[in-house]
């Protein structure tokens, strides 16, 4: 079965010309500013538009648009990869990261979500430069192939083969029985709670430059920041706790936020996967606060906004900082190492392993136990009061198998590049589950630019893998997948 090179083709030609329109969007900015990186922006997103309209054009008239699922898992990583490479253009272009590995290193973290950074100095940046990295997050919080699946159908080009190959976690609810009102009750959801940050930010006390960026890197799960204290800069408790709430809001299944919205707040609540989201996080922030208090119980409020805070970030890999919570005890950094390897809710901006395959694989591990008792027993696995296939089962053994897997070789790949090892597992960690901070030199206080040059390409590697779910990544590997 050979490929369909000329829709896989069309399908980038499309993105790219998105991208280049997106790209645009920045240059006001650095007009608005008096900078002369608006330029180097501007002929960034003219090279996209061209390039992509030269993929398109060749492709549009191309009789055959049947998409099989194998083509839809190429356009998947195909396109991450191509917008990588043509989204780091800007950073290049305007001499504001001016060597390639950088530049790549920061804009695949930024279309990942991961919010890992090698700037030692962000508010040095342009305007039109910040805006640009925070708006690669925001592009990437929904998924790239999710965005183009809204518009496809209007070509003739069928889009579930490429929303089964990017939407992230274990199952992805439709929201409408057809995958393009899906895709764009989606995108409503996503654009809505984005600009409703804003406001709110705005009324707080951002400005109206760092409320829109906040407002996009918030709610994409994605953590850059205009400051180099992230959301530390900003003292405001108000603000904070606002942050807090939309970094919850954005790592829930998206399918709950729209039964939210339609005021069925029964299905939310009864929801096993968003009650166990919930309780960890409570339970989690508990065990800091309560840790830390009993250090020091003079700044109660700060103490637990600041617990509340840091949880929520590495939970949903957002990824923001308000305190260092690598400098409070050993013990909670190592609880915070930890949580990076639990991830949100499916269906979610969110990264990571996510809550719902470890919590299937304790089920599963119980069930086990207690068929040693009673043998004959029968002990349907259920989630959700749904009975879980064994099929499902398997998957998210081979996954967990595959991610104990990758990261053990990660580390090693990175200590053998001349990485500590504290920095070496806690790099790994924040890129493959797409945290952004992580332990060691690349804590909440340091970054990646440290990093060996050829640290920084495996580590984008890492951060796509994570994103793309690892299967849908590896799968291109095989031997299997490129048989015809």
């Amino acid at each position: 079965m050979k490929f369909n090179l000329k829709v896989i083709s069309n399908i980038i030609g499309i993105l790219l010309m998105i991208n280049g329109f997106l790209m645009l969007t920045a240059v006001p900015f650095g007009l608005h500013h008096n900078e002369g990186s608006w330029k180097g922006i501007l002929i960034s997103a003219l090279i996209n538009s061209a390039v992509g309209f030269f993929l398109y054009y060749r492709t549009k008239n191309n009789q055959n648009k049947d998409l099989k699922k194998r083509d839809g898992y190429l356009i998947v990583i195909s396109s991450w990869i191509f917008m990588s490479f043509f989204g780091m253009l800007p950073y290049l272009l305007t001499g504001q990261i001016p060597n390639i590995h950088d530049a790549f290193f920061e804009t695949v973290s930024g279309y990942t979500t991961t919010g890992a950074t090698i700037l030692n100095d962000i508010e040095i940046l342009d305007h039109g430069i910040l805006y640009w990295r925070s708006l690669t997050q925001w592009i990437g919080g929904m998924g790239i192939i999710v965005l183009a699946v809204a518009i496809l159908p209007f070509l003739g080009i069928g889009g579930m083969q490429l929303f089964v190959a990017e939407a992230p976690g274990v199952s992805v609810d439709k929201l409408q029985p057809r995958i393009k009102e899906t895709a764009i009750r989606l995108w409503q959801i996503y654009i809505s709670f984005t600009v409703l940050l804003f406001f709110i930010l705005w009324a707080e006390g951002m400005n109206s430059f760092e409320a829109v960026n906040h407002a996009m890197t918030t709610f994409a799960t994605g953590g850059f920041s205009t400051k180099n204290a992230s959301i530390g800069y900003f003292e405001s408790p108000l603000i904070q706790y606002t942050i807090i709430l939309f970094m919850f809001i954005s790592a829930t299944n998206f399918t709950l936020t729209y039964f939210a919205i339609k005021l069925n707040f029964k299905k939310v609540f009864n929801n096993e996967e968003f009650r166990i989201y919930t309780s960890f996080i409570l339970v989690l922030t508990s065990i800091v606060f309560m840790t830390l208090y009993l250090i020091d119980s003079s700044y109660a409020e700060e103490t637990f906004r600041s617990a509340l805070f840091s949880v929520v970030s590495i939970l949903t890999t957002t990824g923001f900082t308000t305190v260092d919570f690598t400098g409070w005890t050993e013990f909670i950094t190592i609880l915070f190492f930890i949580l990076m390897f639990f991830g949100a809710s499916a269906g979610s901006t969110s990264g990571g392993i996510k809550l719902v395959r470890h919590v299937i694989l304790l089920k599963n591990s119980y069930i086990e136990l207690k068929k040693q008792l009673h043998q004959s027993g029968v002990f349907p696995l259920r989630f959700n009061n749904n009975k879980v296939p064994q099929s499902v089962v398997t998957n998210i053994l081979a996954f967990m198998m595959l991610y104990v897997v990758i990261f053990s070789i990660g580390s090693i790949v990175m200590t053998i590049l001349g990485v500590d090892f504290m920095t070496a597992i806690g790099s790994v960690a924040a890129t493959l589950g797409n945290v952004g901070p992580g332990i060691g030199d690349v804590g909440p206080t340091g970054n990646f630019s440290t990093i060996p040059n050829a640290g920084k390409y495996f580590l984008s590697l890492l951060m796509l893998i994570g994103r793309l779910e690892l299967l849908t990544f590896l799968l291109i590997l095989t031997p299997v997948f490129w048989k015809l």
